[in-house]
């Protein structure tokens, strides 16, 4: 009986992780720009891409004026990430330091 019931399970686990591998997107398939964001990227590789070889590479990218990278990132082109804040505290302080 107990032989049985791990089988059945286990075939019910696979079953799941066959169809939730069918349900998961490609991710080879590349999204498909609007022409306004077609537009942009080839603005912005063409003001950029020093070397020419059709890619922005590190140096490239951190070169980008904020303007152009805020304008990327409301495009939504993919490879722009909104810039993070990072919050500055004052040296030294923490608020887990114990009271003395």
């Amino acid at each position: 009986m107990k032989k049985i019931v791990v089988a059945v399970v286990g075939v019910l686990c696979a079953m799941t992780l066959v169809v939730s591998a069918q349900d998961a997107p490609a991710k080879t398939k590349k999204a498909k720009l609007t022409p306004e964001q077609q537009t942009l990227q080839k603005d912005l590789l063409a003001k950029y891409d020093t070397n020419k070889d059709g890619k922005l590479d590190k140096n490239e990218r951190a070169a980008i004026s904020k303007e152009d990278q805020e304008k990327a990132t409301k495009a939504g082109l993919p490879g722009f990430k909104a810039a993070k804040k990072t919050e500055t505290g004052a040296a030294g302080s923490s608020t887990n330091a114990p009271a003395h």
